[in-house]
């Protein structure tokens, strides 16, 4: 089987909520809730791929976003 490219499409309020997941699960025993290591690849892939699309991350009002756009999500559902 070759490896090809797989695009996964985000609103940029579903990256910042999933990118603040993603990074509360890095810091927690990865192994404790991803029991297969092959996994952590492409989890650290999608982190590290958010991380650089999302300047948000950085803003002093981080907080306020995170929160604004889990409420926009909240409301979609």
């Amino acid at each position: 089987m070759i490896d090809s490219w797989v695009t996964i499409k985000l609103t940029r309020d579903e990256a910042l909520v999933l990118s603040h997941w993603l990074e509360k699960l890095q810091t927690t025993n990865l192994s404790q809730v991803v029991d297969d290591p092959a996994v952590w690849a492409p989890i650290h892939t999608i982190a590290g791929t958010l991380d650089k699309s999302l300047p948000e991350l950085f803003a002093s009002d981080y907080a306020e976003r995170l929160e604004a756009a889990r409420q926009r999500l909240r409301a979609e559902d």
